[in-house]
């Protein structure tokens, strides 16, 4: 398990879960995206993928999305079963928090990606990113009517045309590799994760 003991960063590092929802498109893949809010604490006006915290009642809820037997395998390393399972209750919670879609129960998700935030930031989270096909969203792809304000702007982004957006680090990190991704039609063989756990952040793979 990694040790999250820290004397010289006092911010807390809680677990938290990302939804890429990917769009096949005539004109391409897209990808769901929304802005923050300018004045928010962390991550101010940035473009992101929908995603938050692990909530305390996410452990006590069913986990409805499927993963391959690797993915819950990568999920497994360095977290307990609840928290694997919690990751994924948040996943789909905070995507139809955020966006007022919803997937269908047992909808196949990927683990592609992990990063722990930097030091020296207000909030700090242990990020597990989801990629998903939009085909399993249950409601209207272009209606985000019963969103609630965490993000605004919400739309259907083209892979490159993401690239242009106000982006985090982190979200261009992962952006490449859903591109290589869709590119090879395949599950990830390897789950990058950017770790910033001690001063100096490095990528290595969760195998």
């Amino acid at each position: 398990m990694i040790d999250r003991s820290n004397h010289t960063d006092v911010v807390p590092i809680h677990d938290a879960a990302t939804t890429i929802l990917v769009r096949r498109t005539p004109s391409g893949e897209r990808v769901l995206m929304g802005q923050r809010g300018h004045k928010a604490v962390f991550m101010p006006g940035k473009f992101v993928f929908p995603g938050g915290r692990v909530d305390p009642q996410d452990y006590d809820q069913q986990a409805q999305l499927r993963v391959t037997e690797s993915c819950e395998k990568r999920l497994g390393q360095d977290s307990s079963r609840a928290v694997a399972q919690a990751l994924l209750v948040a996943a789909q919670r905070e995507l139809r928090e955020e966006t007022g879609l919803s997937l269908t129960p047992n909808a196949l998700v990927q683990f592609i990606f992990r990063a722990v935030t930097p030091r020296n930031r207000p909030r700090r989270f242990d990020a597990r990113f989801f990629l998903c096909d939009a085909s399993d969203v249950v409601d209207d792809l272009d209606d985000f009517s019963r969103a609630e304000d965490e993000l605004s702007y919400l739309q259907w982004v083209g892979l490159e045309d993401a690239l242009e957006l106000d982006l985090p680090f982190v979200t261009r990190l992962v952006l490449a590799e859903v591109r290589a991704l869709l590119a090879q039609d395949t599950g990830p063989k390897l789950v990058p994760f950017y770790d910033c756990h001690n001063i100096v952040g490095r990528l290595r793979s969760l195998i």
